[in-house]
């Protein structure tokens, strides 16, 4: 287990360390060219596009990974996921039809912000630092809010047509929670597996202590990248 861990923390800064622009909002040459080259409804293709932006959106998935790290029971799974969904849907379909964009990066900062948070909530760090612990639940749909921004201001970008709008939004929307789905089923096995043995808990603050540190790592290139636009 010990070299299951090794493996597991090999592959988080792998991840983390990869070129930015490939990972999480990237979007690739024949994707951007669809997006702003289509007209009319495209519901397969924006599902398509969807689900692949939520699998490799690390960012998004290190949250969840967060959320759920600590949950054991499947209600509970439910409804933390649930929580998180119901905040990027509403942001990113109102974001888009109303135009509302944010700076790509103070919104992606807030978004490795939200794993920074998640880590330090699951190492317990708001009793001692506060003395209590802040609604687990609304700080989950608050950081979905955010996090659909980021959806809303990378779709925005593209300047894509107004035709079919609403329809494709659904469709991309639909297409990233099957993403999220596929996900979690991957992260729940794995975690699942990793639970059946007494390391889950021995590497329990290792582990969110790595997940604080790649939310620093994001928050960090985003500001810079943020600062250095100006």
């Amino acid at each position: 287990m010990t070299r299951l861990f090794s493996l597991s923390t090999l592959l988080f800064f792998t991840i983390v360390m990869m070129p930015m622009a490939t990972l999480a909002h990237g979007v690739d040459d024949s994707t951007k060219q669809f997006l702003l080259s289509n007209e009319g409804v495209s519901i397969i293709p924006y599902m398509y596009i969807g689900a692949k932006h939520m699998i490799t959106g690390y960012d998004h998935l290190l949250f969840l990974v967060g959320v759920i790290f600590f949950l054991y029971r499947s209600k509970d799974v439910l409804v933390y996921v649930t929580l998180f969904t119901i905040g990027h849907s509403l942001t990113l379909m109102t974001g888009v039809l109303n135009e509302i964009a944010v700076n790509p990066y103070l919104i992606d900062a807030i978004i490795g912000f939200s794993i920074i948070y998640k880590g330090f909530d699951n190492l317990g760090g708001f009793k001692k630092l506060i003395g209590f612990q802040p609604n687990t639940k609304i700080a989950v749909l608050t950081f979905g809010l955010f996090h659909g921004f980021g959806l809303a201001t990378k779709i925005q970008e593209f300047q894509i047509p107004k035709d079919g709008l609403f329809e494709n939004l659904i469709s991309f929307n639909v297409g990233v929670e099957i993403g999220q789905f596929l996900a979690l089923i991957f992260v729940l096995i794995l975690l699942g597996f990793w639970r059946r043995h007494e390391s889950y808990l021995r590497f329990s603050t290792v582990t969110n202590t790595l997940l604080m540190s790649g939310g620093v790592m994001l928050t960090g290139y985003q500001l810079t990248g943020y600062i250095v636009g100006q």
